[in-house]
């Protein structure tokens, strides 16, 4: 009798979800829904209504299973991908407590360098944890809600996280696994358990407030039958799901050594699977557990395409149009560097920074040389931390992309370039998506006592890739003077960046324009 997986992918922007077979991997139906973000915030701040969550996953799921043309009582597993960090407060009866604070919320700069220092610093934070902390974490969220709200704080009963939120909703159970539960800075990722001085160190009470952690090969429990009949499910087991970098990883095949995944999204990251712990004694690569009892660690930038959607905003483009305008420009852009901190950065960790524009004159002041230096930026930001990760020892063989930006042939020529490295994209390109409904028949097969693999499991639905693009000796040479250059130039304005930071808090409203001074 034939059996299906859900996926289901919850990202900043929109929550997508396929339905597989169960036995092939083979995609037979697939649902978008976007998300609203919470507007009129305070600088830094990037917030989001898990209720808006639920209402896309429920829109995306159905979307896709009238696509696939499937019975739904024969859906087996659902698994859950989610956007990392992201704090979601639950009070003792469930309920949200408040907007969860996302991923690249940067208001808790203040909070997050007082855990660092209560851990002894960044470079002993790391000793401890074998990470560390950064802003945008989910600790330091906590103690923001903490100082700032305290009312709320005394509400708070549960941690979770956005795809743990999304389990929650499905099964009515609070529930985190390895992979995700590792990028909240709370988590001691050599020996899978909360840290218990990082714990304190938000608050002395905070331990009873955070979900048992399991091993990713351990279900949540099954959907509610109120949920379930909704969609005409039956009995529908709840994988562990994960992190969306650690989906994206399963849903590369990234899942044993040697394989690397780059995704091009939101935010940009890189990550690599190791079957130890990783640890980055400066801290800058995180050493994340992964969503299959193994590690994976990850450089994550957090300005790719939120960069390019600001300038098609600008000029009035969609991805076509931007795509041929990039491509008129050389490699190099005649000398136009962007740096990409739109939204602060946290590799290299500068969560004060801004968008920089170097290099502007008479020849490059035009749309095409702008699209094709933001470009250029984002994947020159990436290649700061491949250098780290390599003066580490990894150094991967091979690209798999993955992503909105895996869709553009300029980003992968030139990540292929900065990189030195040939870049492959999928069969499957939402790859979050896919690894959550490939961990779910992983999680749904050891449930029925068969024996399952995970590696030969990813090896069968995802396969090889395809090569998209080969380092150019050239451009690659090119690229090298470039990533010196950016690299010093953003070291140059670390001051700036700072000094800029306290103008920012003062400045006035222009005149006629309503709004208070902040």
């Amino acid at each position: 009798m034939p059996a299906y997986a859900i996926g289901i992918d919850s990202g900043t922007q929109a929550t997508k979800a396929l339905v597989a077979d169960a036995a092939s991997g083979r995609v037979l139906g697939r649902g978008r829904a976007p998300h609203a973000m919470i507007g009129g915030l305070g600088p830094g701040a990037s917030e989001q209504d898990p209720a808006v969550w639920v209402a896309a996953a429920e829109a995306a799921v159905a979307a896709a299973l009238k696509q696939a043309r499937i019975d739904a009582a024969k859906v087996a597993a659902i698994g859950v991908s989610g956007q990392q960090h992201g704090f979601v407060p639950l009070d003792r009866r469930g309920r949200v407590v408040r907007p969860a604070k996302l991923w690249n919320d940067t208001s808790t700069i203040a909070e997050t360098e007082e855990l660092v220092a209560a851990l002894g610093g960044r470079r002993k934070a790391v000793s401890r944890l074998g990470i560390a902390p950064a802003v945008g974490f989910t600790a330091s969220k906590i103690l923001w809600l903490k100082r700032r709200e305290p009312r709320n704080f005394a509400r708070l009963a549960t941690v979770l996280l956005p795809h743990n939120f999304l389990n929650h909703w499905l099964t009515g159970r609070a529930h985190m696994e390895y992979g995700d539960a590792s990028g909240t800075g709370l988590m001691d990722i050599r020996r899978r358990r909360w840290h218990e001085a990082a714990v304190a160190a938000v608050d002395p009470d905070l331990g009873g407030r955070l979900p048992a952690l399991a091993h990713p090969r351990e279900p949540v429990g099954f959907v509610r039958k109120d949920v379930a009949d909704r969609f005409g499910f039956g009995r529908v087991l709840v994988a562990s799901g994960g992190g969306d970098n650690m989906m994206g990883a399963i849903g590369s095949g990234n899942v044993s050594p040697g394989v690397c995944t780059l995704s091009l999204g939101t935010s940009g990251t890189v990550c690599a699977y190791s079957d130890r712990p990783f640890v980055d004694p400066g801290g800058e690569i995180a050493a994340f557990c992964d969503s299959t009892g193994g590690w994976l660690p990850l450089l994550c930038t957090m300005n790719v395409t939120n960069t390019t959607e600001i300038v098609k905003s600008l000029f009035g483009l969609d991805n076509a149009r931007l795509e041929r305008l990039a491509r008129r420009v050389p490699a190099g852009a005649e000398g136009l560097l962007f740096l990409p901190f739109v939204d602060g950065e946290r590799v290299p960790a500068l969560p004060s920074a801004s968008a920089v524009f170097f290099g502007l004159d008479r020849r490059t002041f035009d749309a095409a040389h702008i699209i094709r230096a933001v470009m250029e930026g984002t994947v020159l930001n990436l290649g700061y931390g491949v250098s780290r990760m390599r003066a580490l020892g990894s150094a991967p063989a091979e690209i798999r992309a993955t992503g909105g930006g895996a869709r553009s042939r300029v980003w992968l020529q030139v990540a292929a370039d900065v990189f030195g490295t040939p870049v492959l994209t999928l069969k499957e390109p939402e790859a979050a998506a896919y690894g959550a409904a490939l961990q779910a028949v992983w999680n749904w097969r050891l449930a029925r006592g068969e024996r399952c693999d995970i590696a030969a499991l990813a090896e069968q639905w995802v396969g090889k890739g395809r090569l998209a693009a080969e380092p150019d000796a050239k451009s690659a040479s090119l690229y090298e003077e470039r990533q010196a250059r950016f690299n010093d130039l953003w070291r140059r304005l670390v001051p700036d960046f700072k000094a800029r930071r306290g103008l920012t808090a003062r400045s006035v409203p222009a005149p006629g324009r309503k709004g208070a001074q902040r």
